[in-house]
């Protein structure tokens, strides 16, 4: 299963037709340019409609024309020399879809004592992009522009300069903004076609998960599928034995069942009651989510007395934990905003598990990171273990869960709030995950250090103070690898704020812990 959406990028190069009879053998030139460049973008997992040249004003409208008929998602403008932006701004006006301005130049330097008019003009690729900032800017075309070099491999037939910069600074840091703008438009269009599924209610008081699901709609683009647990039971009477025992073979092959905790009474080897209905409804989930094409799930549902949604609600902790790993991200205690925060890290490949702030550690100054909800089983450290409970804490009924750590290694946490002005918001942090003692209480719990490297000092109460200013829900979604830049973009790309909270400057303290 993959709900990830192939990205369509549109590619223009653009150059004025007044240069191709003065300068033989340019305009070959600056397209084997563009061509180089949509390799690139083809190599990012991209599909790529590439028109070619456009160098007047009727090509770009037919660019334009094509861009709409092929349904791009992105369109990429490469300047491979000056253009006058009267025949740039037809291309992307009627499009209607975020633009990337690629001002790359081939070289490095140009040989001054050799370089004629022509040599020039296939690297004055910088001489027109403000000209077409200012023209986008005035016609309310939303864009961004990456500066740098064009980073080829090998040399051009009668260049005068040296061209082969591919492992030159500038040529791998655009390259590396240009695969964060792409990552970006894929999660864009992931979200706007994505179906989440809310079953039952928001953890009654949790004020700020309380979602709009209209303003997700809105903002996001996202549709709001609402079920109900009568959807979820229907499907759960319905599993066979068959579709039992395939649950349980794929859940023993994943994961190590427990014994007793050595820490928590609560936290014992699962029964084999306990094993079978949680895989039971694992298969229910299956069938909900095939039913109804979901693509994420937010669910909470408190039950009654030991009632069938108590069971129900009890039992979906083994079957989430299955769901999101294969890209259906599900969110416990109903919260949608992580749901899309989850969907969002999936998107950029880094997982994104269901996660709170534990505990602090101000021995080991980090923060312990976890929770007692689903967990993506692909960014585990080590194999995963299933353990049952004598009851979820502040939850009704029992079960099994899952206790695992996220992998070692660079992390980043997305979160999604709300603004007092109704906007989402989107906040996100790198840092490092950490070996080291975890608790043993049948929860996730990885151990976070938000620093530049893994050593350097952190200091926990000033990280804590900075996050919280920033209004955050008391959830995120953490991934492995670092994607700050990637969830940045994503939010300029929908409209949204990001704010990126950096690692704290460590505060001084006399002998007596005392800060000044």
């Amino acid at each position: 299963m993959t709900t990830c959406y192939p990205l369509k990028v549109g590619l223009f190069s653009i150059g004025l037709a007044a240069y191709w009879p003065q300068f033989p053998g340019l305009r070959e030139r600056l397209v084997g340019y563009g061509r180089f460049v949509g390799q690139r973008l083809c190599g990012m997992g991209t599909g790529v409609v590439d028109v070619g040249m456009v160098d007047d004003q009727p090509s770009a409208q037919a660019a334009a024309d094509r861009f709409i008929r092929e349904g791009v998602d992105a369109v990429v403008c490469y300047v491979t020399t000056y253009s006058t932006s009267s025949q740039v701004v037809p291309a992307v006006q009627r499009v209607g879809r975020p633009v990337l301005i690629l001002n790359l130049q081939p070289t490095a330097q140009l040989a001054y004592a050799l370089t004629d008019t022509g040599e020039w003009l296939a690297n004055c690729q910088a001489c027109c992009v403000p000209e077409i900032a200012c023209a986008f800017e005035r016609c309310g075309i939303r864009f961004d522009t990456v500066t740098g070099l064009l980073g080829l491999d090998e040399p051009t037939p009668d260049a005068v300069a040296d061209e082969v910069t591919s492992g030159h600074a500038e040529a791998q840091r655009a390259w590396a903004a240009v695969e964060d703008w792409v990552a970006a438009a894929r999660v864009a269009r992931t979200l706007s076609r994505s179906r989440i599924g809310f079953l039952g209610h928001p953890y009654p008081g949790m004020l700020d998960m309380y979602s709009d699901f209209t303003q997700h709609t809105g903002q996001l683009g996202v549709h709001l599928e609402v079920l109900e647990m009568d959807d979820l039971e229907a499907r759960v009477d319905a599993v066979t034995a068959e579709e039992v025992e395939r649950k349980r073979g794929e859940t023993l092959g994943l994961f190590t069942v427990s014994e007793d905790s050595p820490s928590d009474p609560l936290a014992k080897a699962p029964t084999p009651e306990a094993v079978e209905w949680s895989c039971r409804v694992a298969a229910g989930l299956d069938r909900l989510v095939e039913d109804f094409d979901l693509h994420g799930l937010a669910y909470y549902h408190r039950g009654v007395d030991g009632n069938t949604y108590e069971r129900l609600g009890a039992g979906l902790i083994l079957g989430c934990s299955l769901l999101t790993a294969r890209g259906v991200p599900c969110s416990g205690e109903g919260d949608l905003k992580n749901c899309i925060a989850m969907k969002v890290m999936d998107t950029l490949g880094a997982g994104g598990s269901f996660t709170e702030l534990y505990a602090m550690d101000f021995a080991d100054r980090l923060i312990l990171m976890g929770h007692d909800g689903p967990f993506h089983l692909r960014i585990a450290e080590g194999k995963p273990v299933l353990r049952g409970l004598g009851l979820y804490h502040g939850k009704r009924g029992s079960g099994v869960s899952v206790e695992a750590q996220v992998r070692q290694g660079p992390v980043t946490i997305a979160g999604l709030t709300q603004t007092r002005r109704g906007n989402l918001k989107w906040l996100c942090a790198q840092g490092w995950s950490l070996p080291g003692a975890t608790l043993r209480i049948g929860n996730t719990n990885s151990r976070i250090r938000f620093t530049e490297g893994p050593d350097d000092p952190f200091d926990v109460s000033a990280w804590m103070d900075l996050w919280c200013r920033q209004g955050p829900t008391h959830h995120v979604a953490l991934g492995v690898g670092h994607h700050r830049r990637s969830v940045e973009k994503t939010a300029e790309l929908l409209g949204l704020e990001c704010v990126g909270v950096e690692p704290p400057v460590e505060r001084l303290s006399d002998s007596r812990g005392r800060a000044f």
